[in-house]
């Protein structure tokens, strides 16, 4: 398995040798940076810490500073770990670029979901909604009974109810790959990934069929 943190850029098309449309995404992927690298016999598992993007060193916390400044480097704006089993090949200090991926047809891509805000059951769950005649009195968006008898006496977890709206840990597997420039790090994807434009992407090799 390999990966590289990303930054969506945004969508447009694309067309193929047949002349049909294809959405892609545009994705910033890399390049990342080897911070550490996680050993099985220390920590109990194989796989390297990725950082993206540069941050200026006045703003990073002394943690962080100290955490890059271990390994010789500047502070990133972006961690994340991948397990890989075979972590021979990865050095720290070492940089990886798109062309990773250039032997990969499928991804798996994770992000954070657009945040919509809070919503009432019509609008997230799609409820049909009290009746509109006479003597419903104000509560036509509303879930109608939530609540059980005497025995037990409580709401059951999981109702589905009015509460907050993406915002999420979303990922979309076995994106196809269907372009790839080397010189500007871009990556084009088919279809669409979570976040909006300029949120931050952990992009991986799809391991399936």
């Amino acid at each position: 398995m390999i990966g590289l943190i990303g930054k969506k850029v945004g969508m447009t098309q694309i067309f193929n040798e047949d002349g049909k449309v294809i959405p892609v995404t545009v994705i910033k992927a890399g390049p990342c940076k080897v911070v550490q690298k996680k050993i099985k016999e220390k920590d109990g598992y194989n796989a390297i810490q990725l950082g993206f993007e540069d941050m200026k060193e006045n703003r990073a916390t002394k943690p962080i500073f100290g955490h890059f400044k271990k390994f010789g480097l500047k502070p990133m704006k972006i961690l994340e770990e991948i397990r890989i089993e075979d972590i021979s090949k990865f050095k720290e200090c070492d940089e990886i670029k798109v062309n990773i991926f250039s032997n990969s047809k499928y991804v798996n891509i994770q992000g954070i979901s657009k945040g919509k805000g809070f919503m009432g059951v019509m609008k997230r769950w799609g409820f049909k909604g009290m009746p509109a005649s006479h003597g419903t009195h104000r509560k036509h968006r509303h879930p109608g009974a939530i609540g059980q008898r005497t025995y037990p006496g409580r709401v059951f977890l999981g109702k589905k109810m009015g509460g907050k709206t993406g915002n999420e840990k979303i990922t979309v597997k076995r994106l196809s790959v269907v372009g790839i420039d080397s010189e500007k790090d871009i990556l084009l994807v088919k279809g669409s990934v979570p976040g909006s434009r300029g949120s931050a992407l952990l992009i991986v090799s799809y391991e399936g069929k």
